[in-house]
């Protein structure tokens, strides 16, 4: 894993908001923010505000709280990345990417449900999600699953492939709507 990743870990709360947009990180990283404004604006600022003892060792503390959080964020850091990778059982999407090709549909749609599970925003199973919809003429289905897609910031480096579901999608769109009368 790439190791600036890490560095996002630095600050507690900030990997669960970057990486994966859970809100669930946003308390911690206010308190985190607060906390260290309190200590350095009454350690140097108005430092009359509390016995210079007194904030030491709530900086000690501080310090302390800190190596805590950012240990648990590091060792939290694969599963906020790849939760597919980590889970406790195999990988269920080979196993819907192999029932695609072989045109078990309905099996893969259920073996990714599966994988959605797991991961929400997993890119690799909305877009053979999308392709499975498409196939079946679920044609507003895949328009909303490319659309969840475009949003993704994770699908950026899928952007080819999400082009190229769009276009086979409005083919079979065009494929499927019956001629103009004339």
């Amino acid at each position: 894993m790439n190791a600036t990743r890490y560095a996002a870990c630095l600050w507690p709360g900030l990997p669960e908001l970057w990486y994966r947009g859970e809100w669930s990180g946003l308390p911690a990283a206010m308190s985190f923010a607060g906390a260290l404004n309190f200590l350095l604006v009454s350690r140097f600022i108005y430092p009359e505000w509390l016995q210079p003892s007194l904030v030491r060792i709530a900086c000690w503390v501080a310090v302390g709280v800190w190596i805590m959080l950012v240990t648990r964020s590091i060792h939290r850091l694969p599963a906020l990345l790849y939760p597919r990778a980590v889970g406790t059982g195999p990988d269920p999407f080979p196993r819907a990417h192999r029932l695609y090709l072989q045109g078990s549909w309905g099996e893969a749609e259920g073996v990714l449900a599966e994988c959605l599970q797991i991961d929400a925003r997993d890119c690799q199973a909305l877009l053979l999600r999308a392709a499975i919809y498409r196939r079946t003429e679920r044609w507003e289905a895949a328009e909303m699953t490319l659309d969840l897609l475009d949003r993704l910031e994770s699908a950026d480096p899928w952007g080819l492939e999400r082009e190229r579901e769009r276009k086979l999608l409005q083919r079979a769109q065009e494929g499927a709507s019956p001629a103009p009368e004339t």
